[in-house]
């Protein structure tokens, strides 16, 4: 049975909450890197990206980053742009659910091989199951889950929904 945990309607207002954050804690920056982990995340970074150039004329940039989220370490990880044009940049990594934070711990020490302005994280639904310290800077809900729950996220046209199995 499927328990909605946040409608379309709560979810927009979430991404824009979390957009407004990014903005104001990178309000003199010229640049923000938006680096969405492959699968949820980058969904969910693509909305936040779109809010942003909303309100900033800082020039707003998505990156996707890929991992075998089964064996990150044994996989890599990758980004969809190179190296050099996120030195010194603000980064915002993003993902749709923090589970145990294996997938953001990896996607950190990716962008930590590189001399950064900042980097902070951002998660729509924090599940508090973390087995690495690894932190959402910005997040949309907390929720306390059992670790047998299972927590969806669905992007969908207008039907966007985060629901619990």
């Amino acid at each position: 049975m499927e328990q909605t945990i946040l409608s379309h309607l709560q979810i927009q207002h979430k991404i824009e909450r979390i957009a407004y954050q990014i903005y104001e804690a990178n309000v003199s920056e010229d640049e923000i890197i938006i680096a969405g982990i492959e699968g949820g995340g980058l969904q969910f970074a693509k909305k936040i990206v779109s809010t942003l150039k909303k309100i900033t004329t800082a020039k707003i940039t998505l990156c996707k980053l890929s991992m075998d989220k089964s064996n990150p370490l044994e996989s890599g990880v990758t980004t969809s742009i190179v190296e050099e044009e996120f030195i010194n940049k603000s980064v915002v990594i993003v993902d749709d659910v923090l589970n145990s934070g294996t997938t953001l711990i990896y996607g950190v020490h990716h962008f930590l091989k590189t001399p950064l302005k900042q980097l902070k994280t951002a998660v729509l639904v924090n599940r508090n199951h973390k087995k690495y310290p690894v932190k959402a800077d910005y997040k949309g809900i907390s929720l306390s889950t059992s670790l047998q729950e299972h927590v969806n996220v669905r992007f969908e046209s207008k039907n966007d929904r985060v629901f619990l199995d």
